[in-house]
């Protein structure tokens, strides 16, 4: 009799252990994600997504510019371009040759006539800003434009 209660006190432990075991697997342990956390999660992808093809109509504009300057007329007539060196770069500008009688030169950051006219003279290109400036009737050089194309006269023979 004393064995079958030691051996019931023994089953009722061990079932109560069991009992135990089964709600600490049952119950998470902390590192779990709750539906906001995906939900932000979810949001924060969304977005890195829309700005990643924002990102790539970008690129994929700038490419077909730059496509379009490169097949531009003269691009590859064997002529040698200007060099503007604003802003440390040393950047090749857009200067197109424009027949025999000059070039045509899109303004850079930073540009001014007399930096332009530098880049030339690096270039062995003798232009004055004076030449610029009859060159481009109305052009006000404290006025110049990112973008602006302005014709840089060929020096005369």
């Amino acid at each position: 009799m004393a064995a079958q209660e030691s051996i019931k006190a023994e089953l009722n432990r061990l079932s109560k252990e069991i009992d135990s075991l089964r709600g600490q697997v049952n119950t998470p342990s902390g590192n779990y994600a709750s539906q906001d956390d995906l939900k932000r999660v979810a949001d924060a992808v969304k977005e890195i997504d829309r700005k990643r093809l924002e990102d790539y109509d970008k690129i994929r504009a700038e490419l077909k510019r730059i496509a379009n300057a490169v097949s531009s007329p003269g691009a590859s007539s064997g002529h040698k371009q200007p060099v503007s060196t604003v802003d440390d770069t040393s950047a090749q500008n857009t200067s197109k040759p424009n027949s025999d009688k000059g070039f045509e030169y899109v303004i850079q950051k930073g540009d001014t006539l007399s930096v332009i006219v530098q880049a030339y003279k690096e270039k062995n290109i003798k232009v004055s800003t004076d030449d610029i400036l009859k060159a481009n009737p109305g052009l006000k050089p404290e006025k110049l434009k990112v973008g602006q194309k302005i014709f840089i006269p060929a020096p005369q023979q």
